[in-house]
C-alpha cells in the first residue's frame, strides 16, 4: 500500500502541473492559503481552484463552494481547514475521484489519511506545499 508522505510524491505532486482545488482558501490576506496557493499558481504552473464556504474568487480563479461544484477532474485536494474539520474534506474528495490529498502544516487526520490511501488516493500529511518545494530546490 503506498505510504504518507512518500517523497517520490511529493516531488511528482509539485513538479507536474496539475488542478489544485484548495479548500478554506478565501480573499483573506490574512491566511496562509493566499500566498500558497499563489505559489502553486504562479511559481509551480498549477490550476489552482478556491473552495471556501463563501465560494470566493481568488488569484483571477473561479471559487466554489464544495468540490462536488468543480466541473472536470481534480488532481490535488489541498486542505486549510483544521483537523477536526479535514476528515469530510477528505471523504469528499474521495467521492468526487480526487487522486491525492494534501494536509497542510498541522493539519493531520490520521483516520481520514488512511482512509484515502484504501481508496487509492496519494496523502502528504502535515506539511506545506512551499515548504517541500523549497527543499527540493523548486
Amino acid at each position: 500500500m503506498a505510504k504518507i508522505n512518500d517523497p517520490q510524491v511529493i516531488r511528482r505532486l509539485l513538479t507536474t502541473p496539475s488542478r489544485w482545488a484548495v479548500v478554506g482558501l478565501s480573499n483573506n490576506p490574512l491566511r496562509p492559503a493566499v500566498g500558497v496557493s499563489l505559489f502553486l499558481q504562479q511559481h509551480l504552473g498549477h490550476e489552482i481552484i478556491p473552495v471556501s464556504l463563501k465560494g470566493d474568487d481568488v488569484h483571477d480563479a473561479k471559487g466554489f463552494k464544495t468540490l462536488a461544484e468543480i466541473p472536470g477532474a481534480v488532481d490535488v485536494v489541498d486542505c486549510f481547514v483544521n483537523s477536526a474539520k479535514v476528515g469530510a474534506v477528505v471523504d469528499e474528495a474521495i467521492s468526487i475521484g480526487a487522486k491525492s490529498v494534501w494536509l497542510q502544516l498541522g493539519v493531520v487526520d490520521e483516520e481520514a489519511a488512511q482512509r484515502a490511501l484504501l481508496a487509492g488516493l496519494e496523502v502528504v500529511m502535515d506539511t506545506c506545499p512551499k515548504i517541500e518545494a523549497a527543499r527540493l530546490g523548486l
